[in-house]
């Protein structure tokens, strides 16, 4: 990381301004913490929804995530891979809090504590991404509902948050680039999130094998489809974190104390 006295670009010189010539390693720096992230995460939505397909227990036509991961075998592979990402993605949050907080100590683009803000309401929608992956949807309802809703609903609000600090830190360590991506990104997150909530909450039932031509077909097919547009907005969201953990080192400190 760059020291406090110094005012070093995230952009090198030549780069400022345009999407990138900079290879995009995944071994520099911390790269590898979001690369695993949004690797890992499309892996845990595609694995479990193929399964469940084959299986019969969905409809491919834009299935919940969750439906995808309520029944086994794909359960078990669903709430572990989920678990693993909601960690992986609190562990990406915090990085990235940590390379803000460290680039504001230099230009002092945003006061301290929205940085802090934004963390908190990070790692909260990770909870909730834990409470969706340890209670099924159909064994517990109402708590793998809440949880869904806290994920979503944190998720979308850092993202926003997020693309707001890429503002305030042009030129310095945000390139126009990245920041219109974020934006589009953030936009078409938000957007989705509203008829993912509504319709949603006017379903009457909890079900998994839904028919065209049911009662509430319409509402579920809406949320879903925007369930999933909300989910890879999440996913490519992070994938732009990559270029910025490439010039980031994070390394922890041991201190052994006399009386250990």
């Amino acid at each position: 990381m760059p020291s406090a006295g110094e005012r070093q670009p995230l952009i090198p010189n030549g780069t400022r301004g345009r999407c990138g010539r900079m290879p995009w390693s995944f071994t520099q720096g911390v790269a590898f913490v979001p690369t695993l992230l949004v690797c890992w995460s499309s892996a845990a939505f595609i694995i479990s929804y193929v399964i469940a397909v084959l299986c019969g227990h969905v409809e491919p036509l834009f299935p919940y995530i969750s439906d995808t991961g309520a029944k086994p075998p794909e359960s078990g592979i669903f709430g572990f891979m989920i678990n693993v990402s909601a960690f992986l993605g609190a562990a990406t949050m915090y990085t990235r809090y940590l390379i803000i907080k460290k680039q504001n100590e230099v230009t002092n683009f945003i006061a301290p504590y929205f940085n802090i803000i934004t963390l908190i309401i990070g790692v909260v929608g990770c909870v909730g991404m834990g409470v969706v992956a340890s209670f099924q949807e159909l064994a517990v309802p109402a708590v793998h509902d809440g949880g869904a809703l806290v994920a979503f609903v944190c998720g979308v609000v850092y993202i926003v948050f997020q693309t707001i600090i890429s503002y305030k830190s042009r030129p310095e360590w945000s390139t126009p680039c990245i920041c219109y991506i974020r934006l589009a990104l953030s936009i078409m997150s938000f957007i989705a999130a509203i008829p993912m909530i509504v319709c949603a909450s006017v379903i009457s039932i909890t079900k998994i094998d839904w028919n065209p031509g049911e009662k509430d077909y319409m509402y579920h097919f809406v949320s879903a489809v925007c369930e999933w547009i909300v989910a890879f907005g999440f996913v490519f969201y992070f994938l732009t974190f990559i270029k910025e953990f490439q010039r980031v080192t994070v390394r922890i400190s041991t201190e052994m104390h006399e009386n250990f």
